[in-house]
């Protein structure tokens, strides 16, 4: 058995997010980042042997549409969760940013690793 890493770079969506006023009501673009560790084996020529990253997409895209998250943080929370509910995921790690936070900066967020 060995680790390979799946990871999704630069995933940006539109996230009811943020505690501030101005942030009430108004989608911001926010950049995610994952990446999931798992074990695998000698046969990793077939989907159903791996951790489909087009799923995990589904999943980040999903918690983004369930509606409004105060923080970063909690947004990163719900993503590892989700990414930890597939058995074959050891570890995850999870880069939330938020593109327009803070003036003059690229960006400003947060990033979690969880294990299962």
């Amino acid at each position: 058995m060995s680790e390979t890493r799946v990871f999704i770079r630069n995933l940006e969506l539109l996230v009811r997010i943020g505690v501030h006023g101005h942030e009430q009501g108004m989608p911001q673009p926010v950049r995610i980042n994952v990446s999931l560790w798992t074990q695998t084996g000698a046969d990793t020529d077939r989907l159903e042997n791996a951790v489909d990253y087009e799923t995990v997409t589904q999943k980040i895209r999903a918690i983004v549409a369930a509606g409004h998250i105060n923080l970063a943080e909690t947004l990163a929370e719900r993503i590892a969760s989700a990414c930890l509910e597939d058995k074959r995921v050891k570890r995850t790690q999870v880069r939330v940013e938020k593109l327009h936070a803070i003036q003059g900066a690229e960006a400003a967020g947060v990033e979690i690793e969880r294990s299962a």
